[in-house]
């Protein structure tokens, strides 16, 4: 069984002169991780980062704010070599940033100059209205005057709550300039709601008595030079962003590299001429590391290589050895699943491939439909091709063709091709054929009147607590490997998931099958190795430190060692019970499937034609979508709890190498 992948601790002692040489080959590379964590040091001192030199970081957020100025979005990663700026590179991006530093002051200006014209024009127009000398109309001595701006959209509601105290007179074209009139008496209360209007009072000359045409005709000329001059800088800036557009990514791209290459040389330890610093390789990569940095720097980077047995960190249990899966691409789609639940211990097999065989049987057991498997597979096949983008679970294709093989599959055994369970007839008779009488479908899941019906039902059930056990077994020997490869010999052979264990539960299933099937008689044999294994599976812990050498061995006396004893082996009987069990929801979900199906079916027939077919596709459509999220989700759970809790009983450390990642703040690696 494959192992992860076997790790060396390397140690460089780099020139001042080469470190970025080097930093920009690693990160580039992306297979060496540093022993010190610098993504949690860079997290956590972002303050004190921006003390420490990081030119490249500086243009970085230059040229974002000018990626910003011109309209242009983002990168999302890379589409070019992570490299560093050269010194050409810096000359560019600061011609870059003055133009459109340039640009961008001027379309400033131009705007607010053509919105303070667009001001004057409006406050000119509202008052052409107003021929009667302002001063007379405040002087009168029963009425009040009140000219100002509010907001157009509150107009109609300030003149339904002033009614009959006060006039409004629009000024303008928009409601947003008002003369208010009111009496003397009724001046406090119109204030108070031109106040809740957000009424803004203008201060109009005495003699004013509105605007002259020949000003008006001057104001609106300027407003539509000042206008057609900002057009013509927005054009500008939009001819210069389509020009210089891709010259401008792949600036965003070299300083985001240089960017990270300073932060974690900010980060290493060092002296006036010597960088430091150590970090995990593959194994497999090792020479080829060697000979890459010897050439990169001219044989001046000394280099020396430990064992993980050799790093006294690693031996006194401070610091894990990172774990690394090394797959194919179809193995590698599944390895998130891993992850997510914990990586393994360095050292220990590989579950990665189980799990990619035990997720897609599983599925396809769960799932079969002939027609809706092709679609999870040309889905696939097209998130494969970048046809089809999923948010993200492009990287999942290879899991949807493998669901969708494995579903289509199924579906041809049980005769089902969207729900349609004639369609396939022809194929199913003549498979049959081949071996004796033919039959539709090949498989029967669907409960019928013929009386060998629930037999079968009972049949595939059991065929589904059997995967159950294969898969639990599996489980089982992979974690005596593991703690055997460990050196820990008492966990090993004893406790529910060692050796005796796993005698025990096979043991037990064995003997079942045999009275069941075969009608055996128990002899004394069976009594002796079932309790056997029970006895030493449930003083598993005391057995364990005394192989290991542990002292006390009764840690916590024997009357405790005793109740321990009594409730480990409740928890052995009810824990492998309920393991071998759960995989009858396997049995369940494939013939809940199959029901659907048949309802389906039988809805999409009762309706006309035209009606029948939506019908059909609107069903398969909820069935793929729901059921498809149900059942993926069922798989999860069943390798989490029933096969991953046999041997992940502590969780190691993923391998995160240091690589470039585009960013758009040039503060981290």
């Amino acid at each position: 069984m494959a192992k992860t992948t076997t790790m060396r601790l390397i140690e460089l002692m780099v020139l001042k002169e080469d470190i970025h040489a080097v930093l920009s080959y690693l990160g580039r590379l992306g297979e060496f991780q540093f022993q010190q964590d610098f993504s949690k040091d860079m997290a956590s001192s972002s303050e004190s980062s921006s003390s420490m030199s990081n030119p490249d970081a500086e243009v970085l957020a230059r040229l974002q704010h000018t990626r910003s100025a011109l309209g242009l979005p983002d990168i999302a990663a890379y589409t070019i070599p992570p490299v560093p700026p050269a010194e050409a590179d810096r000359e560019g991006a600061e011609k870059i940033i003055q133009a459109v530093e340039n640009i961008h002051e001027r379309e400033v200006a131009a705007s607010e100059e053509a919105k303070r014209v667009a001001d004057a024009y409006r406050e000119a127009v509202a008052f052409t209205n107003l021929k009667v000398s302002y001063s007379e109309l405040e002087s009168l001595s029963f009425l009040t005057m009140r000219v100002g701006k509010i907001e157009s959209s509150a107009f109609d509601d300030l003149k339904a709550a002033l009614g009959s105290r006060a006039i409004i007179v629009q000024l303008g074209d928009d409601k947003s300039r008002i003369m208010a009139a009111c009496s003397k008496k009724a001046r406090f209360f119109v204030d108070a709601e031109l106040k809740k209007a957000g009424f803004v009072e203008l201060q109009i000359p005495k003699d004013f008595k509105g605007v002259p045409d020949e000003v008006l005709e001057t104001l609106k000329a300027k407003k539509t030079q000042t206008e057609a001059m900002l057009v013509e800088i927005q054009t500008e800036r939009k001819n210069y962003a389509e020009t210089h557009k891709e010259h401008l990514f792949r600036l965003l791209q070299v300083f985001s590299v240089g960017s990270q290459v300073y932060a974690v040389e900010n980060k290493l330890e060092s002296t006036e001429f010597v960088y430091r610093m150590t970090g995990w390789i593959p194994a497999y990569r090792t020479r080829t590391i060697m000979k890459d940095l010897d050439d990169i720097t001219k044989g001046r980077t000394a280099i020396r290589e430990f064992l993980p047995s050799e790093v006294s960190s690693v031996v006194n249990g401070h610091e894990k050895v990172p774990v690394r899966l090394r797959h194919g691409k179809l193995v590698r789609s599944f390895e998130r699943m891993i992850f997510s639940y914990g990586a393994p211990l360095y050292g220990t097999i590989d579950p990665t491939p189980f799990v990619a065989l035990f997720f897609t049987v599983l599925f396809g057991i769960m799932f079969g439909d002939a027609g809706q498997g092709l679609v999870f597979l040309l889905l696939g096949v097209l998130m494969a091709l970048k046809v089809f983008r999923l948010g993200g679970w492009e990287k999942f294709a290879l899991v949807f063709i493998s669901i969708g093989v494995s579903s289509t599959f199924m579906g041809l055994l049980t005769g089902e091709f969207f729900a349609n369970e004639e369609l396939l007839a022809p194929f199913s008779r003549f498979v049959t054929g081949l071996f004796g009488e033919p039959r539709h479908p090949i498989l029967h899941m669907m409960p019928s009147n013929d009386p060998h019906s629930i037999k079968r039902m009972f049949m595939f059930f059991g065929f589904t607590v059997g995967v159950g056990f294969i898969i639990n077994t599996c489980g089982l020997v992979i974690n005596i490997i593991n703690q055997f490869s460990l050196r820990r010999l008492g966990k090993a052979l004893f406790g529910k998931i060692g050796l005796s264990g796993a005698v025990f539960f096979w043991y037990v299933v064995a003997f079942g099958v045999r009275v069941a099937l075969f009608h055996h008689h128990p002899v004394a044999l069976d009594w002796v190795v079932i309790f056997g294994t029970l006895l030493l599976s449930a003083f598993g812990e005391v057995l364990a430190r005394l192989i290991d050498g542990e002292r006390p061995v009764l840690e916590n006396g024997l009357s405790s060692a005793m109740i321990g004893a009594v409730v480990e082996v409740i928890e052995i009987i009810s824990s492998y019970l309920s393991n071998t069990v759960s995989f009858l929801r396997v049995g369940a979900f494939a013939l809940a499937h199959a029901v659907l199906g048949f309802i389906i079916s039988l809805m999409s027939g009762m309706p006309p034609m035209p009606w029948g077919i939506v019908v059909g596709i609107v069903g398969n459509a909820v069935v793929i979508v729901l059921e498809g999220m149900i059942v993926a989700i069922q798989v999860v759970r069943l390798q989490y709890y029933e096969f991953f809790s046999k041997f992940f009983t502590e969780t190691g450390r993923e391998f995160k190498p240091f690589a470039f990642t585009y960013q758009s703040a040039g503060t981290g690696a």
